[in-house]
């Protein structure tokens, strides 16, 4: 499997509290979030990077990238018809290959050398299918996103044969439809932001749903009964921006796995100890 291109999804209505925020990266340079993706695409060898934005702020996107692939493109999105269109509007700069999707509001740390990225693209190449990455997340944060359910690859660590995909699915729905053997009581494996996606993908979000609005995760469903489609439990973790103090969450993550660790937990220590005594 050949994967040259990305497409990075980045066309919600608040784009500033999201791929347009800035941070420290784990080498202590300040960034923006969508700078970070981009980073992440090129470290698993895409070369041509397409971000889908809100028709105006292309300026504002293109400004953010401070480290270019061999071609970047920005697609607006001229109908808000929800994040499957967004997707299909990369059709055309995707062609008939398939491609490596992030969604622009997700920030990842790997819990090993290879970033989470690469590790999702490796496994797409072995096994030679869409993959998409997932995370054990607990009950409570399902509302937040789309969860899969399915049985374990034989003889495959971390990998999962997809059966079944639910988007933002209620407690009663997950625990029907979506509980995976092996995992902890009360946890789910929901999207992490990331995807190896087939053309396929395009047919499917091509018909819209009920409301006009073409679902990502309907089309996901679809495409695990018409192709070989697996779910990998990558080594590392997802950070929403857009969750309550998400944007703090993701920056001590990486300032935790960066070069300023010690420096970062000393200033929480401190931080910490100037606290109010609660009685």
């Amino acid at each position: 499997m050949n994967l040259r291109r990305a497409v990075i999804t980045a066309a919600g209505k608040t784009p500033q509290e999201h791929p347009l925020q800035r941070l420290v990266d784990r080498d202590g340079v300040v960034r923006s979030a969508l700078g970070i993706i981009v980073d992440e695409a090129l470290a698993a060898g895409a070369d041509e990077i397409a971000v889908v934005v809100r028709p105006g702020d292309e300026s504002a996107f293109l400004a953010a990238i401070d480290r270019r692939p061999g071609r970047l493109e920005m697609i607006p999105q001229l109908e808000p018809n929800g994040y499957g269109a967004a997707v299909l509007c990369a059709r055309g700069f995707v062609g008939d290959e398939p491609f490596l999707h992030f969604v622009g509001d997700h920030l990842y740390v790997s819990d090993i050398p290879a970033r989470c990225a690469e590790q999702l693209v490796e496994t797409a190449r072995r096994e030679n299918c869409a993959v998409s990455a997932v995370q054990p997340t607990r009950e409570s944060m399902l509302p937040w996103f789309g969860a899969v359910g399915g049985r374990r690859v034989a003889h495959a660590n971390r990998l999962y044969e997809i059966d079944t995909v639910l988007e933002k699915p209620t407690p009663t729905q997950a625990e029907q439809e979506l509980v995976v053997p092996g995992l902890r009581a009360g946890h789910y494996l929901c999207f992490f932001g990331m995807h190896v996606l087939t053309p396929a993908i395009f047919d499917l979000l091509a018909s819209a749903d009920e409301s006009g609005r073409r679902n990502l995760s309907g089309a996901l469903s679809r495409l695990a009964r018409q192709e070989r489609y697996l779910a990998h439990q990558v080594q590392g973790a997802r950070y929403d921006l857009g969750l309550p103090y998400g944007l703090l969450t993701a920056q001590m993550a990486l300032a935790l796995s960066g070069r300023d660790r010690s420096h970062v937990l000393a200033q929480i220590v401190e931080l910490l100890a100037r606290q109010p005594q609660v009685p």
